[in-house]
């Protein structure tokens, strides 16, 4: 028995010290570049500012995805990178809508997918408003209600400040705004692009986006995300068949994430090999901590940019320019600048 034993505790001291040995192999092996090229979701360096991302243009300052909300954020910082959500409608075009339906944002309801674009804009549809919905379906007996500041002001188009040469496209009305429109008008920005419909609806506007970002070569600034899994799997399996140019850019689905978060503290991130551009994070999930400055450095090793949603507190804005955030998505682009000039004077200040 003793001699079993003496055997036993060797061979599992043995498995135990090459089980080490890969551990410390994998640890200090260099980390696969998941995106190969120059990634243009990173900070321009390491001591500057994150990129102010507006959530939906903005929302808390002007009705998201609205064209409105994007000038608005542009009016803010020039280089803003754009946050939106898109749907396909019925005539094929792809319109910027958080929801599916268009009860909650609008004067009327019904599926994106069951109205023309045509008929949104000759009706004047009006996506103005945040009305009580349930499941985004109006809630049966409510009123309408329509969008309010923070401070309860009623804003309309001609409350934007737009860049020289602009024209409001309606004194009262938050006209429906296109993808192609946000491409059209802000030829230089990012733009992260989710899609929010699933299913075969869902894959169509995903071939629709994709021919408006190669029709106006916006493979460089334009990352395409979504929560629904067939729509994730089908973005990796056009780069890995080459039906994408290099530059194609993605953000992980919640498995993705999950498998980076679980792989990078115990070290073997080496494995993690998706071939996407940038996380784009909450602050905290389950109890979990995804803000560390660990986690962001070990993304950089992999040329990974880290996005983080949907900050509007100045406190976790500062918490995260210190740990060297890629990018801040807020609702309220006017508050995250200041934070931004504040924590530059502090900077200056203490040097």
């Amino acid at each position: 028995m003793k001699k079993f034993l003496k055997m036993f505790f060797k061979v599992l001291g043995i498995a135990l010290l090459a089980i080490l040995i890969v551990w410390l192999v994998c640890f200090i092996l260099p980390r696969p570049q998941n995106f190969a090229l120059q990634n243009p979701m990173l900070k321009d360096s390491p001591d500057s500012m994150p990129i102010l991302i507006a959530h939906g243009g903005g929302n808390k300052e002007f009705p998201d995805n609205t064209l409105e909300a994007f000038y608005n954020a542009f009016s803010v910082d020039p280089r803003v990178m754009m946050e939106t959500d898109v749907s396909i409608t019925k005539d094929g075009v792809v319109i910027l809508s958080h929801d599916v339906r268009l009860d909650r944002k609008t004067n009327v309801t019904g599926e994106i997918a069951d109205w023309n674009y045509s008929d949104l804009l000759s009706q004047k549809v009006d996506f103005g408003y945040t009305n009580k919905t349930k499941s985004q379906v109006l809630v049966e007996g409510s009123e309408r209600v329509k969008f309010t500041t923070e401070d309860g002001r009623h804003v309309t188009p001609l409350d934007v400040t737009y860049p020289e040469g602009v024209q409001p496209r309606d004194s009262e009305v938050f006209l429906v705004t296109t993808l192609e429109d946000l491409l059209i008008c802000f030829p230089n920005n990012r733009i992260n692009v989710e899609i929010k419909q699933s299913g075969e609806q869902g894959m169509a506007c995903l071939r629709e986006v994709l021919r408006l970002i190669d029709k106006y070569d916006a493979w460089d600034r334009v990352v395409v995300a979504s929560f629904h899994d067939e729509i994730y799997a089908e973005y990796v399996r056009l780069q890995k068949a080459g039906e994408v140019p290099a530059s194609f850019m993605y953000s992980p689905s919640t498995g993705g994430a999950t498998k980076f978060v679980v792989l990078h503290p115990l070290g073997l991130d080496v494995f993690f090999r998706d071939g996407m551009c940038v996380f784009q994070l909450p602050t905290e999930e389950i109890g979990i901590d995804l803000a560390t400055e660990y986690l962001v450095d070990r993304a950089h090793d992999h040329n990974l940019a880290v996005h983080y949603w949907t900050i509007n507190d100045r406190d976790e804005m500062r918490m995260l320019i210190g740990i060297g955030a890629d990018g801040i998505m807020t609702d309220y682009p006017h508050r995250l600048a200041e934070v931004y000039a504040e924590y530059a004077e502090t900077e200056e200040a203490a040097e």
